[in-house]
């Protein structure tokens, strides 16, 4: 069996892996803690790149129920991904690459194209060893696309579970190569049972005992817990999974993510990593990521923004990852505008049946509905962005939420009393919102799985609109995720009724910005796009820098 990475292939001399996996239950965070543990070693003037590996069988995350899975992310190219690629542009401040995200799936379907293709030179295709080393493949591509001194990689899930052996396998098969090139970094929860009231280490035990079961030992362990663990613990779970106690590092639970990174320094975990990883010890320069956390604690001034969506609800819980790179663009944007943002989900379905007053919506100084597709909830969220309008609150729409500004404005100004879009009313007379031609066809065979209209595209603004003023150039570059288009048939007509197409992809067929003037209404813009994926902590976005400023001068 030949091992496809060896030393002399690498693009570089020794890159180093990091793989991040999780114990005990799913959920604690291992996003947040890969994106951390990048930004600290990015702070350390390593090259840095992060990875997500999915168990699922879906070949990316486009077909997957954003109510059970969270947010699909899309990447510049197009690719879409798991929320957990947000977060590491978010903290690394970088755009990543497709090869950067994996499912079971898509290394499956690598597999099988290749064996189609006769590039396995006629010999067996086994799960063992082919599939590890197809996710070998994968990673060392990604490593060497970002010219990367540091690669790290999530493997979602949790340790035991047998969707994800064979990612584990493969950190297994690198880590035997290169044993001091890759780390492992187990992040656990340590429960507090309330009717013992005591820190519980002993889940912890279990999954790094699992973790050994697979051939692989934990070199740092991060223990996510309600409050910050103790040296009686620390020595605990060291002593029981078998590593320093220094290389156990506190993990509680935050006021904000981006207080991680500054935690797991207090412990000294970039250090610690760069030590696992015989790396040069350098300083970490934080200063600007601090400012930035010192900044977002100092706000008083609230803005109350209300997101109107129909994601929310799973069972009885809130979801708010549903929309995860919008609430964190609205916190962003309002941080650097020193200001204290107060975000309150609302469903659209309770203002489409009743159940929820227009009125209430008085209280906010604006009102954002995001991307989205279907009929349920779409009544509801075009009463709210009615009331928007003619009450003059703040009014920004993403994607759907610009769609259904213009199917508002057509019904309720421009005269078309049951102006809808095709997705959902196929026959109506004033189809304002149509599919887009270039996907008729695609529709009509049922190709439905990543052929939107994906990633990045130009898009060129009108001199003297208030989106003008917002980018403050003419030309912009957004990423996209949609199949429906507004309807060129209407423009005219809308137009003459005082809604203004102030952004056009560069041809001048497809409608990117709508707006209304300044004299009109204080701020009430929708973008076909998804600025959000864009948006970051030390650079909001300035679409939604606009809507938190008009917000807060309600």
């Amino acid at each position: 069996m030949k091992f496809p990475f060896s030393k002399s292939e690498s693009s570089s001399e020794n890159p180093k892996y990091i793989f991040v996996v999780g114990g005990v239950m799913s959920g604690v965070g291992k996003g947040v803690a890969s994106s951390s543990i990048g930004k600290i070693l990015k702070a350390k003037g390593f090259k840095v790149t992060a990875i997500k590996i999915d168990p699922y069988i879906n070949v990316d995350a486009g077909t997957m129920n954003p109510t059970e899975h969270g947010e699909v992310f899309v990447l510049d190219d197009g690719y879409e991904t798991d929320q957990d690629m947000g977060n590491y542009e978010r903290f690394l401040d970088e755009s990543l690459p497709q090869i950067n995200y994996m499912t079971t799936g898509r290394v499956y379907q690598e597999i099988i194209r290749r064996e189609r293709n006769l590039e396995y030179g006629g010999k067996n295709v086994e799960v063992v060893p082919d599939v590890p080393l197809e996710v070998i493949r994968r990673i060392k591509r990604a490593q060497e696309e970002a010219k990367a001194d540091i690669t790290l990689v999530e493997v979602g899930g949790t340790i035991g579970e047998y969707q994800n052996i064979i990612f584990l396998e493969a950190a297994r098969m690198l880590k035997q190569k290169h044993p001091k090139d890759v780390a492992v970094v187990m992040v656990s929860y340590v429960p507090i049972p309330g009717n013992i009231g005591e820190m519980k280490t002993k889940p912890t035990q279990y999954a790094a005992r699992s973790l050994n079961s697979v051939g692989l030992q934990a070199d740092v362990i991060l223990a996510r817990a309600q409050v910050a663990l103790d040296e009686k613990r620390k020595e605990k779970i060291a002593i029981f999974c078998n590593i320093p106690t220094e290389h156990v590092i506190s993990a509680p639970d935050v006021q904000s993510i981006y207080d991680v990174p500054g935690n797991y320094e207090e412990d000294g975990l970039g250090d610690i990593l760069t030590d696992v990883l015989s790396l040069p010890k350098k300083k970490t320069d934080l200063s600007e990521w601090n400012t930035f956390v010192q900044k977002s604690k100092k706000a008083t001034q609230e803005v109350e923004i209300a997101v109107v969506g129909k994601y929310f609800s799973s069972g009885e819980f809130v979801l708010s990852d549903v929309y995860i790179s919008v609430l964190e663009a609205i916190k962003t944007a309002a941080y650097h505008l020193d200001l204290k943002p107060k975000i309150t989900y609302l469903s659209s379905q309770d203002f489409e049946s009743g159940k929820m007053e227009l009125s209430e919506l008085d209280r906010f100084g604006g009102i954002l509905v995001p991307g989205g597709f279907g009929s349920t909830g779409v009544e509801g969220k075009i009463k709210v962005i009615q009331y928007a309008r003619e009450k003059k609150i703040p009014y920004f729409g993403i994607c759907y939420g610009m769609q259904l500004a213009v199917i508002e404005y057509a019904r309720h100004v421009a005269g078309m009393k049951d102006a809808h879009t095709r997705e959902i009313s196929k026959d109506t007379a004033h189809p304002v919102i149509d599919i887009m031609e270039s996907q008729k066809d695609i529709v009509e065979q049922g190709n439905f799985g990543g052929t939107m209209r994906l990633g990045t595209y130009p898009c060129v603004i009108r001199e003297g609109t208030v989106a003008h003023t917002v980018f403050g150039t003419t030309e912009i570059s957004e990423r996209h995720r949609h199949r429906y288009e507004v309807n060129t048939d209407y423009i005219e007509e809308i137009e003459k009724a005082g809604m203004v197409f102030s952004g056009k992809s560069p041809n001048g067929v497809l409608m990117e910005i709508v707006e209304l003037p300044k004299d009109v209404h204080p701020f009430f813009m929708g973008i076909q796009s998804h600025p959000e994926f864009l948006s970051r902590p030390l650079t909001p976005h300035p679409i939604f820098s606009a809507f938190i400023k008009a917000a807060s001068k309600k």
